[in-house]
């Protein structure tokens, strides 16, 4: 029998037991006991011992009866999403958003902040802080206690350790202890990813998009100020050893004079990023109206003094043949990237988020067209390109799933089990 509430810490057996029981439960599989002993291939008496101990602990609930069968009628079991909260943030290059989720990885409450991810760690921190405190004294309340917090940064970072590692675009955020901060802030066990990454997750785990089949193998590219992928196999995260999989933007590309020298923020030339992101088009964009060769640009440059990437796609939306080609060059260039991770990786769907990706019909045919004709026809013979299916909440969602992922991974589930909530324990963490 499973051990009650506030007992010592079960045994690997029973944890990986308990873990499979709730993601049944949790997913919508099996939600009784019946269905759960068929699933699992446990007798009753076992599965009603360790049910009892998840009602105890208060991780399930008793729901209604089920209509009977013709034998004794079975009583379904709730995960308790409502048992906690999750405190969730995505951080881009010029603006975040948070967001308060249950425990089923539900937005409950959202707020948007323009903020300059170069200003460092202190005050970007500090913003994002005081907007979750704010969404939290509004929607949160004494009864709820904050399960985890799941942080998505516009840079590479160390997954294990939760520390950005020498992002290109985040000045002063080498290093930085960003775990601990905010589990010192908020006690309770932290969680820090890519942000890319928890858009990927998002898109794999929300239960709005599950009609979208795409085997779990799927590669989320987000088109912003950066680039950046997200790569799943089988439904899980690819993170890669060391935690920054899927940062092609960084990756060279091809490019022979003036357009191979440019150098990127990270240092290095011709990064795809430097070439075809949101601040390349910016970039090009200006010179462009600068020079004269784009009058819509031009007239961009003298009211606001400075032309954007939305500047760019809003031209070349109202066919100004400049800007037309200057997202005609990019979206190529983006093509043969993904063309080059299509063949390599063979990936069922490609869904492309971002600003960016945004930019229109045009530019997102010429990244599937490129990306056809670039790569090995069994790789794309049933691979779908479409628009990432997630608003601006996908990153938000994913980071929630991302904390219950690893709350719910036996090395940490087993840690909180017996108290039966693992709120006020950011020592979690650390003890593995």
């Amino acid at each position: 029998m499973g051990e009650p509430p506030g007992g010592e810490t079960p045994n690997s057996e029973l944890v990986a037991s308990y873990g499979k029981l709730l993601r049944l439960v949790r997913s919508g599989q099996a939600q009784t006991r019946p269905a759960l002993s068929e699933w699992t291939g446990l007798g009753r008496t076992a599965v009603t011992q360790r049910i009892t101990t998840l009602l105890n602990a208060g991780l399930l609930e008793e729901g209604e009866l089920n209509p009977s069968t013709g034998g004794r009628q079975a009583r379904t079991l709730r995960f308790r999403k409502d048992a906690g909260r999750i405190l969730t943030a995505e951080l881009g290059a010029t603006s975040f958003i948070a967001g308060i989720t249950d425990l089923a990885g539900t937005v409950l409450a959202v707020a948007h902040c323009d903020c300059d991810i170069a200003a460092g760690p202190e005050i970007v921190l500090d913003e994002v802080e005081s907007t979750l405190d704010k969404l939290w004294a509004e929607h949160g309340s004494e009864e709820l206690a904050i399960w985890g917090v799941g942080l998505g940064l516009p840079g590479p970072v160390e997954f294990a350790t939760g520390r950005p590692s020498e992002p290109p675009i985040m000045p002063g955020w080498n290093n930085y202890p960003v775990r601990d901060r905010l589990g010192a802030k908020y006690r309770a066990p932290v969680w820090v990813d890519n942000e890319v990454n928890l858009l990927c997750l998002g898109e794999l785990r929300d239960p709005a998009a599950r009609g979208h089949e795409h085997g779990g193998d799927l590669l989320y590219v987000k088109i912003g100020t950066g680039i950046g992928a997200g790569i799943s196999n089988g439904g899980s995260l690819h993170r890669g050893a060391q935690g920054c999989a899927g940062d092609i933007g960084h990756a060279a590309v091809a490019d022979e004079g003036p357009a191979g020298e440019v150098v990127c923020r990270c240092g290095k030339t011709g990064c795809l990023e430097a070439l075809a992101g949101g601040s390349a088009l910016a970039r090009d964009g200006e010179e462009l109206a600068r020079t004269g060769q784009s009058e819509a640009l031009a007239r961009v440059l003298a009211e606001h003094g400075r032309v954007t990437a939305a500047d760019v796609t809003a031209a070349a939306r109202s066919g100004d043949h400049q800007a037309v080609r200057l997202l005609v060059a990019a979206g190529k260039r983006i093509g043969s990237m993904l063309a080059t991770m299509v063949n390599f990786y063979n990936p069922s769907t490609i869904l492309l988020g971002g600003k960016i990706a945004g930019a229109g019909d045009l530019f997102l045919a010429t990244i599937r067209e490129t990306i056809y004709r670039r790569s090995l026809p069994l790789s794309t013979r049933e691979l779908r390109i479409d628009k990432a299916r997630l608003g601006e909440e996908g990153g938000l969602i994913g980071a929630a799933h991302m904390v219950l992922d690893e709350l719910f991974a036996p090395e940490f589930f087993a840690r909180w089990l017996p108290d039966g909530s693992p709120a006020g324990r950011p020592e979690l963490l650390a003890a593995v």
